[in-house]
């Protein structure tokens, strides 16, 4: 299908409503602007995009394991369940979820994961692949009982891994399908030694969310602005004690009364440090909600293995990809095999279904259609791709 026949079916589809002070649609990986027009970083509730966000809990016969955030939309059809990545939320999901309800009926659940975005859990430092994998496969049963719906399970990054080790583990019983966004085991572990190194480089703090956005966008974290005005407020929170310049005022004279009973030769430095710390936050009130970077120990257990804990998994599955150089050895060959479908979409970065969400619900779409997952609306015709 050449990009015109694309173009024209992609415009038969019904339009998103725009956004505040926008034209409309900003999907896609690049905005251009008129001369001396500046570019909105102002955040956007996550109702532009899902229908209705609710909790759901996770508990034993003596307490609450989980009070869990998601995010909904659709009536009919499977259920998209997806998963984020590390450090970002489900609103990362916001501008796929409208695309792809506009081009198959599906309904679309998508769940901040274990101390990511809103949701809270007893145990908030296990980020083990085990722990995070019946996490989703509780809140399936909590959500559905004894008979769930037909479930595919779509993650991107960590959320890829943590669905891939849900399947494994056959804790959803209803599972149909499988999709993994730009993980490949290969990548990973190659990444994983410099990647303390890339959380170092980012800013610990913000102004405002607005500056969030900003930096997100011109750093390329998101190189989508639409993405990242909806997404960027599941990953940062404002500093804790920051409620308002009286209750700041009463937290920096706290500290400095007692500071007053030690010891001469250490006051008058703790102090400037507990003064200092405050007016950082005072002036950057806004930080990342999971400092990623106290979760190291678990990395290897989410993408060791991984490969072939993909291949194994006896449902149809589709692997998306930023480039075809993601691709390690053993994917290569399950590849060539017919094991799964295979999609690259280029020019993105990490952050696919983010740059690209039209293109990933493309790519998801035909998939679903193909092996009658489910139906087409809105005139959307499937693209097969060549690989």
């Amino acid at each position: 299908m050449s990009a015109l026949e694309k173009s024209m079916h992609l415009g038969r589809l019904p339009s998103r409503p725009p956004l505040p002070g926008s034209g409309g649609s900003q999907s896609g990986a690049k905005m251009r602007m008129g001369p001396g027009r500046k570019r909105d970083f102002s955040p956007v509730p996550w109702s532009q995009y899902f229908e209705s966000m609710e909790d759901v809990e996770v508990e034993n016969e003596t307490a609450v394991l989980m009070d869990g955030i998601l995010y909904k939309s659709g009536s009919e059809g499977p259920v998209l369940l997806l998963l984020h990545g590390g450090g970002h939320s489900a609103l990362s999901w916001a501008v796929f979820t409208a695309a792809i309800i506009s081009r198959v009926q599906c309904r679309i659940v998508a769940l901040d994961l274990r101390s990511h975005g809103e949701t809270k859990v007893k145990n908030s430092e296990d980020l083990s692949a085990e722990t995070m994998a019946k996490d989703v496969g509780n809140v399936v049963e909590a959500m559905y009982g004894d008979l769930p719906p037909p479930v595919m399970l779509i993650g991107h990054s960590m959320g890829g891994a943590i669905a891939v080790h849900t399947a494994s583990a056959n804790l959803v019983p209803s599972l149909l399908g499988l999709c993994m966004i730009d993980v490949v085991e290969g990548t990973a572990m190659d990444a994983l030694n410099s990647m303390q190194n890339f959380l170092r480089g980012r800013p610990k703090t913000f102004k405002s969310l607005e500056n969030a956005i900003e930096w997100s966008v011109k750093s390329g974290q998101i190189r989508n602005l639409e993405s990242a005005r909806v997404s960027m407020v599941g990953q940062v929170k404002q500093c804790e004690g920051i409620t308002s310049p009286e209750g700041s005022k009463s937290i920096v004279e706290g500290i400095i009364e007692e500071e007053e009973e030690d010891e001469e030769g250490s006051e008058s430095v703790n102090k400037r440090k507990k003064e200092d710390d405050m007016e950082t936050k005072k002036d950057h009130p806004y930080t990342w909600r999971i400092e990623l970077a106290k979760t190291e120990k678990y990395w290897d257990g989410w993408f060791r293995g991984l490969s072939n804990l993909f291949l194994s998994c006896p449902i149809p599955k589709l692997l998306l990809l930023a480039g075809v150089d993601r691709l390690d050895k053993d994917l290569t060959i399950g590849q060539m095999q017919g094991k799964f479908q295979m999609q690259v979409l280029p020019q993105c970065g990490h952050a696919v279904h983010e740059d690209a969400p039209d293109k990933v619900a493309e790519a998801v779409a035909t998939f679903l259609i193909r092996h009658r997952f489910a139906e087409p609306i809105g005139g959307f015709q499937c693209v097969f791709p060549g690989c």
